[in-house]
């Protein structure tokens, strides 16, 4: 509206005002910053090993700083988990002759337990840190680490190698460099797989946090500050009212971080979903309203393009997203000879290193107690991934392809996936032994709890990521029963499928380390399996028996993902890939 002389009135120049939304997210972003700044000294505390504590407080009235603590492990192992996931499955992805080394590895890395992770690391995170908290934090956080990374690696190496082909074809017509497809095809195109395949992973971390923060390797038993550790004391103790303040705690935590956290990333990704017809419904998230609402991220964000821009040019000299259809056969067979024999030089003289240590210290005849053992905790595997499926499939689908119901039963789902479900095993245990039940069953329970979650979310998130242009065809041609379910809903949820599948059946030999040996007070249940052979090698700081442990694990886990789960991939790839 102008004034009488011509000139615009001053309302039109006058800045908006500042409004609640932007006063309530910046009060927001301010108590995080002073929390962190305020935990900042407590990690870099004076420790020494031989009078470290060997368990914490039980005290009711530390929980609430216990459990910031655990979450500040959560999450740097969650962005840790992240940067890995995009360096180590972009280069597997795009590097054919690494992809033959980098994916045996990660099935390898996959298999060893975290309690293997922790016997080699703790010790060297100490030394890293002398006299300081904070190597023993490092150490909790690459534990973390090891529950999360795996996961997330093989959902966005899947979404990198099924790319649409027309997509793929753009970028190159484009001419976009490597870091620009990175960030405008693979990121956008992966996310919504790795959004849902975080949010299992962080709810297995949940799992393992017990045992990242309550550590007991080779002989010696360390302490942090966390929910964790304060579950590991009260159930050592045997006090279930304790315990169960610990459950409630928990989840109040999980359902926090659902709600301010993973429910506003799972509607944000929405927005990278390819389909022609836009779903009936989307995913509302109260937290992803109030920050869009808000000018807070934008103006923080601001400075940080000038970033982008630079990081741009510094990575156009590498050359742009295209690469030769063919090379000369001769070249790429003499280069693939020669990576190959590298490679094998280093596994040869490692495998060799490790035999005669072996061979020095419990004979090579371990091996053979060690692979009986294995194959008792493998049958628990296979019961638990065939009843997984026939249970967690059916429900997984009627959820992700029903938006209303997915509204109400992925916070639902969140929190029974992100619960640490070894709170649980204490009141496991008082069934069992009420019931006769022996451990040797029952462990394929316990295991179940930490690992059948993984089937679950990625069946969902496939069945969500199923164009509703499709779906509306099906429904249009009248198409149901068994012909629905054979030509096109497990055709479409095949790949998630497989990731799922083969996370959960890591998860389960992982799980297994837990799962097999339970203490609760006074009682002590061990089942017979290659689980309870490595927590108990670990417990008394038997190295040579953890060795074999890990690597008869290794071999199970690596022979069903080469034999089984590597040709189903093959197969959703070729055949299933949209």
């Amino acid at each position: 509206m102008a004034s009488e002389g011509g000139f615009p009135s001053r309302g039109v120049w006058r800045r908006p005002g500042l409004r609640w939304v932007d006063v309530l997210v910046a009060a927001a972003l301010i108590a995080l910053l002073y929390g962190l700044l305020r935990l900042g000294p407590s990690l870099n505390a004076p420790f020494l090993p031989s009078t470290a504590p060997a368990t914490v407080s039980t005290d009711p009235s530390n929980l609430p700083y216990y459990a910031v603590r655990s979450l500040l492990r959560m999450f740097a192992a969650l962005v840790a988990s992240v940067l890995f996931t995009f360096v180590y499955a972009t280069a597997a992805a795009r590097l054919k002759r690494a992809a033959s080394v980098l994916l045996p590895v990660l099935d390898i890395l996959q298999s060893v337990p975290v309690l293997g992770f922790l016997s080699v690391t703790v010790t060297a995170f100490i030394n890293l840190f002398p006299g300081s908290t904070l190597g023993l934090e490092c150490a909790s956080i690459f534990a973390i680490f090891t529950a999360m990374a795996w996961n997330m690696t093989f959902a966005f190496y899947y979404s990198l190698i099924s790319q649409p082909r027309e997509l793929d074809e753009a970028a190159r017509i484009m001419r976009l460099t490597k870091w620009q497809r990175f960030w405008r095809l693979d990121v956008p195109s992966g996310m919504i797989p790795l959004v849902w395949n975080g949010m299992m992973s962080f709810g297995g971390a949940w799992f393992f946090l017990a045992a990242s923060e309550s550590i007991s390797v080779l002989n010696q038993h360390y302490a942090l500050p966390g929910i964790g550790s304060y579950a590991a004391a009260a159930i050592g103790k045997g006090d279930l009212g304790e315990v169960g303040i610990a459950i409630l705690v928990m989840v109040l935590m999980v359902i926090g971080v659902n709600v301010l956290f993973w429910r506003p990333m799972t509607a944000w990704s929405e927005r990278f979903r390819v389909e022609e017809s836009e779903a009936a419904e989307r995913p509302r998230s109260l937290v992803l309203d109030l920050l869009r609402r808000s000018s807070v991220p934008q103006l923080i964000g601001r400075p940080l393009r000038p970033v982008g821009r630079g990081l741009d040019r510094i990575t156009r000299p590498f050359g742009l997203a295209e690469h030769p259809l063919s090379r000369p056969q001769l070249r790429e067979r003499t280069g693939d000879v020669f990576f190959a024999g590298v490679v094998a030089t280093v596994v040869v003289f490692g495998a060799w290193q490790a035999l005669k240590y072996i061979q020095s210290s419990v004979g090579l005849a371990e091996f053979g107690h060690a692979l009986a053992l294995g194959a008792a905790t493998f049958g628990r595997v296979v019961v638990l991934l065939v009843a997984a499926t026939l249970v967690w499939v059916p429900v997984g689908v009627w959820i992700g392809m029903n938006p209303k119901v997915t509204r109400f039963a992925q916070p639902v789902v969140q929190v029974l996936a992100s619960f640490p479900a070894n709170l649980l095993f204490p009141l496991a245990i008082v069934v069992f032994l009420d019931l006769g039940i022996s451990l040797n069953i029952g462990a394929i329970l316990l295991m179940a709890l930490g690992a059948q979650w993984y089937i679950l979310f990625n069946v969902i998130a496939g069945a969500s990521a199923i164009p509703s242009d499709l779906r509306e065809a099906m429904t249009g041609f009248r198409v149901g029963g068994r012909l629905r379910w054979r030509a096109f809903i497990l055709p479409a949820i095949f790949p998630y499928y497989v990731t799922g599948g083969i996370t959960a059946a890591g998860g389960a030999w992982n799980a297994s380390i837990v799962a097999e040996v339970v203490d609760y007070g006074s009682h002590h249940l061990t089942a017979t399996g290659l689980g309870a052979y490595i927590a108990e090698a670990t417990g008394t700081g038997n190295f040579p028996k953890i060795l074999v442990g890990v690597i008869v694990m290794s071999f199970y886990v690596v022979g069903l993902n080469r034999l089984l789960w590597r040709r189903l991939y093959r197969l959703a790839e070729t055949r299933f890939s949209m």
